[in-house]
């Protein structure tokens, strides 16, 4: 199973059945037991209410089929924990990952996130483009007299001599970089480089400032408002077109005489557009911004067009032949719409550690810490050469029970601190730091680390809308693991089952009936009327093309290939017989079709259905296995308690 599945799994589980004791009140009646594990009616009334508008089933709205529902749950519960599944290595480190995308949401500083997000709204506004000379110099470095030094004098070269003569003179692409960075927004470069570009005035060049890269100046060319979002729709024809009537670029050229007569943009989509994520809703993609696309030739021809409804001459990207046409163009959404997303983004860049700098102050507050202030010098005494090669060891002598600082009743020693120097020693291999300056980065990264991760470990304790979701992720993960090992992968290799599933239900897996035929359209109605006269004496495509299509004017594009009957190009009267049918009208145009064969409903066999069996066999199979999971574990459900349920659930 896909990572993607996984989480859409878990996401529905969450969704669908949640249970916390900790809902359950004193006065609570039993309404089921489970194997001994009692589970109380406020627990079930919560999550049935919860989930009441969300289940678009009738039969799960009824108090009866959702107590199944929730039954069979328990008993999955139960045997994923019989077969030690929450045991499992694999499980506990995919739900520990689980746990740290969900912490994360919980140990942020709110008001510097707020600040943060509204920032990045505001630079969202505008696309800078802009080019940077980048010195490079190790980021634990601090002899960086020479390297600013160098990098102000090319900044002098440039305000003097040009930037394209100098970068054609200094870049080398290993020490010293002149890029053109094109047009970006934010959160397309790293933070600290995003900040000083938004806060260079356009024609003008920075002052030297330092990332984790090196030494850079940004000279931004132009800031201009940002583009905004399109929505657009394009018809494409595929380089390899399966239809071997006319090649590509004849092919986009005849629609595109079609539309320069009026025909309807979302017709001709419909019809002839090879791309078929889009092609069934006129060609229709989703909306846009400038750098999300792939293909920035796409993007500009869009963001070109000057009016709705304009479309574009046919163009070639690598993905085939394009017209694209305008639907609308917003400007950027209001800010609430944005927020949350902008949040997400956040959190998950270098803004980051504003956020966790901020959260740490707060946390010192909220706890009872004490630090040791001669630890900094004892350590400087410590560290000894060895360190930058990676062949320093906590020394014997070490004093392993002092206290380096305590939070609240927790205590963290100078073997602690130890530790975490013998991780850090490899980000200094090779490099020449001064001891002082590694011990004060140190203790200040790994105190920072160490609170965070007390307000981690506890977050469960403090917070309890935390714990509620936190539980139930542990037992949707759990779920999934049960249901992959017992259902999902024997169903997909048990060739023998599958082959005795598809024998015994063949009547479910039927082809429909299917066409081979070539398809005439045209807006025009004579034209079709006229091709069908030449279909009927036996011409080829070919023959008609030469006579009823112009050099500059296709009047006819042919279509070929087979068809299931119901297929969208094909009209939906369709009359399903051999030869040359009557004229339809369909999509916006008319069409004459020349079946050439009919290849009638029919058995499939167990390779063209293998998919639909499997499926349909893991069904069964399930069905099986919960019968069994009855028998092994001891359900029992409290009448008069169920009974008082559906009253309040009626009353309420």
């Amino acid at each position: 199973m896909s990572i993607k599945f996984k989480s859409l799994f878990i996401l529905l589980f969450v969704l669908l059945f949640v249970l916390n004791s900790s809902f359950s009140q004193s006065n609570d009646g039993v309404l089921l037991t489970v194997d001994g594990d009692q589970i109380k009616t406020s627990e079930f009334l919560r999550v049935y209410n919860k989930n009441l508008d969300l289940v678009k089933d009738e039969s799960q709205k009824d108090v009866d089929g959702y107590l199944k529902l929730f039954t069979e749950y328990q008993l999955k519960l139960k045997e994923a924990k019989r077969l030690k599944l929450d045991e499992n290595a694999k499980y506990l480190r995919e739900f520990l990952s689980y746990k740290k995308q969900l912490t994360k949401n919980y140990l942020s500083d709110n008001k510097v996130t707020d600040v943060l997000v509204k920032e990045a709204y505001e630079r969202s506004k505008l696309d800078i483009k802009a080019s940077h000379i980048l010195v490079r110099i190790e980021e634990s470095s601090s002899d960086t007299a020479k390297v600013y030094n160098q990098l102000l004098a090319l900044k002098e070269r440039v305000l003097k001599e040009g930037y394209d003569k100098v970068k054609y003179d200094a870049h080398d692409g290993q020490t010293i970089f002149l890029e053109d960075l094109g047009y970006f927004s934010a959160f397309k470069m790293v933070y600290d480089f995003e900040t000083v570009a938004f806060n260079t005035p356009a024609g003008k060049i920075s002052e030297p400032f330092r990332t984790q890269f090196g030494y850079h100046v940004v000279k931004v060319d132009e800031v201009r408002l940002s583009r905004g979002t399109i929505t657009a729709a394009h018809i494409m024809v595929t380089l390899k077109s399966k239809d071997s009537t006319q090649n590509s670029e004849n092919r986009i050229n005849a629609i595109y005489s079609r539309l320069q007569k009026g025909e309807d943009f979302e017709s001709l989509a419909k019809q002839f557009s090879d791309d078929k994520s889009s092609a069934n809703s006129g060609g229709k993609l989703a909306p846009f911004k400038s750098g999300q696309l792939t293909s920035i030739q796409f993007e500009d021809e869009a963001f070109t067009l000057k009016a709705d409804e304009d479309f574009s001459k046919p163009f070639k990207t690598e993905y085939g032949w394009h017209i694209v046409k305008r639907i609308s163009l917003k400007q950027i959404l209001p800010f609430e719409d944005l927020k949350p997303s902008l949040e997400s983004r956040v959190k998950r860049d270098a803004r980051s550690r504003l956020i966790n700098s901020a959260m740490v102050a707060e946390l010192e507050k909220r706890y009872t810490i004490s630090r040791n202030k001669d630890a900094k010098a004892y350590f400087e005494t410590v560290i000894d050469n060895r360190f930058f090669s990676r062949a320093w060891k906590i020394p014997e002598l070490l004093q392993k029970d002092n206290v380096l600082f305590t939070i609240n009743n927790n205590t963290y020693t100078y073997y602690d601190f130890g530790r975490h120097l013998l991780s850090a020693q490899r980000s200094y291999n090779a490099k020449n730091v001064p001891k002082p300056k590694i011990v004060e980065k140190e203790l200040n990264t790994f105190y920072n680390k160490t609170i965070l991760k007390y307000r981690e470990d506890n977050l469960e304790l403090e917070n309890k809308e935390f714990a509620y979701i936190l539980q139930e992720y542990r037992d949707g993960l759990l779920l999934f693991e049960l249901m992959e090992k017992e259902i999902w992968n024997k169903a997909s290799k048990d060739s023998i089952g599958i082959e005795n599933y598809y024998n015994q239900n063949k009547v479910k897996y039927q082809w429909s009936d299917r066409v081979d035929i070539v398809m005439a359209s045209s807006a025009d109605k004579n034209m079709v009327d006229n091709v069908s006269k030449m279909m009927k004496r036996g011409k080829s495509e070919e023959v008609i093309s030469s006579k009823i299509n112009e050099e500059k004017n296709q009047n006819i594009i042919f279509t070929k290939g087979v068809f299931s009957s119901k297929d969208a190009k094909l009209p939906e009267n369709l009359k399903i017989a051999k030869g040359i049918s009557r004229i339809y009208e369909h999509n916006g145009a008319f069409h004459v079709i020349d079946v050439k064969e009919v290849i009638p409903a029919g058995q499939k066999t167990l390779e063209e259905s293998r998919g639909n069996v499997i499926n349909d066999y893991q069904t069964q199979l399930e069905l099986d296995w919960i019968d069994v999971l009855y028998k092994r574990f001891d359900v029992s459900v409290n009448k008069s308690a169920l009974k008082a349920v559906k009253t309040k659930i009626k009353n309420q």
